[in-house]
């Protein structure tokens, strides 16, 4: 069916689609389904249920938060089990050629791999510092040192999109200094502005057009705005688009975490995001309660915020996974990342 995808992306139940998905996924503001661990089976199953999503709308996005290490949702049946984003940064310490080469075959075998399966991006690459004290964080993070983590990511994406995916940093400005985990907490970050330009924010700026999108950080940065980053005009609009000049999407973090209780209820959360500067919101882990956001949501996107989610879909024909296994690129690109990231 074609339309136009709307602003929410939630996700559905089970490993199958039920008839309360199906409604959901027709609805004109849904615009996106996003997977975990628990949608997942076997490849075969996988494969079938992204079928599926794509024969109720062929215009929505499929999303997986798969970043390797602790956030890597599928992990058996021919899946890579990817080492933490950590490593890399470790192994730059040692050879930074090498780690570049790392990141871009990271980047290759974890996009091919979805695609493979019928899914269209993966939130990643994460672009906080390593502070040493985030729990949430921890060896996600690439590096602590703001030039590493860029040069790190740009290889990174450069392996995602030669697989015809588009990459999403995130947590912007920076999940790294603050301790809690914004899932069961509301964190703070009383850092001046100047400081976290300076450090946090430097990858969202030197990657420029190399970056397709960012998720804000659900964390209050008690300098700049009373309100979390994804929730803030000064983070999304005066910061990010206006200072730093960034034209790609803006997802929300998942509304349903803890720290994104400062928006009210989910339809007051997600009219609030939308508002203040997201093109999609994130629902995640409660499909029955992102319904009654889809009935109670009343907001209008932008043409260009429309056009910015349409240019998340990935580009090219995926190989399929019999193929893909087959072609020497994907091989040479695992046998790699075994041998310097094993």
């Amino acid at each position: 069916m074609k339309r136009t995808p709307g602003p929410v992306m939630l996700d559905v139940a089970g490993t199958t689609l039920s008839d309360a998905d199906i409604e959901r996924l027709t609805h004109p503001m849904t615009g996106g389904i996003i997977l975990f661990k628990r949608h997942f089976e076997d490849r075969a199953q996988l494969v079938a249920l992204t079928d599926a999503i794509r024969a109720v709308r062929d215009d929505i996005l499929i999303a997986v938060d798969h970043e390797g290490g602790r956030v890597q949702r599928f992990r058996t049946d021919g899946f890579t089990v990817l080492p933490a984003p950590g490593k890399l940064g470790a192994l730059w310490d040692k050879d930074v050629l090498a780690a570049t080469k790392a990141a871009t075959a990271f980047g290759y075998v974890l996009a091919s791999e979805l695609r493979a399966c019928g899914i269209d991006m993966s939130f990643t690459p994460v672009l906080d510092l390593d502070y040493g004290q985030s729990q949430v964080i921890g060896d996600r993070a690439l590096h602590s040192d703001p030039r590493v983590v860029t040069m790190l990511a740009k290889s990174l994406n450069h392996g995602l999109a030669l697989a015809g995916m588009a990459n999403c940093g995130k947590h912007f400005p920076g999940h790294g200094f603050a301790s809690a985990d914004s899932h069961v907490a509301l964190p703070t970050d009383d850092r001046p502005l100047d400081e976290i330009l300076a450090a946090d924010v430097r990858p969202y700026d030197w990657l420029g057009l190399s970056l397709a999108s960012v998720i804000p950080a659900h964390v209050i940065y008690t300098q700049v705005d009373e309100k979390p980053a994804g929730f803030s005009r000064i983070w999304l609009q005066d910061i990010l688009r206006s200072k730093l000049g960034f034209n790609g999407a803006i997802f929300s973090d998942d509304l349903s975490m803890e720290a994104a209780r400062a928006g009210g209820t989910l339809t007051e959360a997600a009219t609030a995001a939308l508002t203040a500067g997201c093109d999609m919101v994130l629902i995640c882990n409660q499909p029955e309660e992102a319904g009654k956001v889809l009935e109670q949501l009343r907001f209008t996107p932008s043409k260009a915020s429309q056009q910015r989610i349409r240019q998340m879909r990935p580009r090219g024909k995926a190989l399929r996974w019999n193929k893909l296994q087959n072609q020497p690129e994907y091989r040479a690109a695992r046998d790699l990342i075994a041998s310097a990231l094993g």
